[in-house]
């Protein structure tokens, strides 16, 4: 064991943020924990007998009873979410320490920890929005500098319909749009790394085929190969997380809906619609975790696996998939 134990926690916690800085996280996620840390640690100090200031806090202090005391003190008058984010920051740091042989052991587990609370759905409100977003998109308007209104149909068609994150309709190529008639799907590479099909319907394909047709004029068919992003910014460039952030939200405004849009949920609000949707029009919990991508069902813990038949029923159930057969008729061009 390193010869630490004597070491100031503040020093300790600037050690583990800068071994966590190389994981790349947001400079909001970085300074979350070190609020957390130093939070809890100033606690911890007024805990030890005598209490210390902060900075001679050494780390051989932060025994289950003192780490006890202060979280107690820290939850007070918290939410339970900030309580259970500063649990699971400790127990990184700890971790860190274990590993790093500046401790013989992680105090957290004797630290109770409360449940995390699961996150509401936060999905359009009003009956109407999600046609009323996709006709209003669907139109172009003069007003527009470069419309691209088979471009940013398509964006809102994928979330509606197949109920994508940002980062996998980012991580899309245009191969990933797949299957015989019929059949088609969608390839979505899921967060954590796991893979999952989505079923599709003729309706959200032809969109997808008008996109890629309106692509091919404006950039050129070598643009359009399997193996190029499938979403693209104006100049032809893979769409970036604040770009396609930017598009939904512009998309919100031009529908004048941005008042039935819940706070901070953005594209995550058209992901949550679909989900809702597939709910009231009949679809099982195991239908749409499997379709959303979720490791498993809230209620019982259990990753329950549904067939590719009954995953292609509950899409079909959306109904957001009629209001685009009005936007993209069939065509000779729809592909198969």
């Amino acid at each position: 064991m390193h010869d630490k134990k004597d070491e100031s926690v503040e020093c300790l916690i600037e050690e583990f943020l800068t071994a966590r800085a190389t994981r790349k996280p947001s400079p909001h996620t970085l300074e979350a924990y070190r609020r957390d840390l130093r939070t809890v640690a100033a606690l911890a100090a007024e805990e030890t007998t005598p209490p210390l200031p902060l900075d001679e806090l050494p780390v051989a202090a932060l025994t289950p009873r003192v780490m006890r005391a202060a979280f107690a003190r820290f939850a007070a008058p918290r939410a339970v979410a900030s309580v259970h984010r500063a649990w699971s920051t400790w127990n990184g740091f700890f971790s860190f320490l274990v590993a790093d042989g500046v401790v013989a052991g992680n105090p957290m587990p004797a630290v109770g920890r409360p449940r995390a609370p699961l996150p509401q759905p936060k999905p359009l409100r009003g009956a109407d929005t999600p046609e009323r977003l996709l006709a209003s998109v669907a139109r172009q308007e003069g007003r527009q500098r470069d419309p691209w209104p088979e471009r940013d149909l398509a964006v809102l068609a994928l979330a509606l319909c197949a109920g994508l994150r940002l980062s996998e309709l980012l991580a899309l190529r245009v191969g990933s749009v797949a299957g015989r008639a019929g059949e088609r799907r969608v390839d979505v590479a899921g967060k954590g790394g796991r893979p999952r099909v989505v079923p599709i319907e003729a309706e959200l394909d032809r969109v997808l085929t008008g996109y890629l047709d309106s692509r091919a004029r404006r950039f050129g068919s070598r643009t359009v190969r399997p193996d190029a992003p499938l979403l693209v910014d104006r100049r032809g460039e893979p769409l970036r997380r604040g770009g396609l952030q930017y598009l939904v939200e512009s998309c919100y405004r031009r529908a004048g809906i941005t008042d039935r849009v819940p706070r901070g949920a953005r594209l995550h609000a058209l992901r949550h619609t679909f989900a809702t949707r597939l709910a009231e029009d009949g679809a099982s919990a195991a239908e749409i975790m499997r379709l959303l991508g979720h490791a498993s069902l809230a209620s019982s813990q259990t990753y329950i696996e549904v067939t590719a038949g009954q995953q292609r029923e509950a899409v079909r159930s959306n109904r957001t998939n009629r209001a685009l057969a009005a936007l993209a008729p069939a065509g000779p061009g729809s592909r198969s």
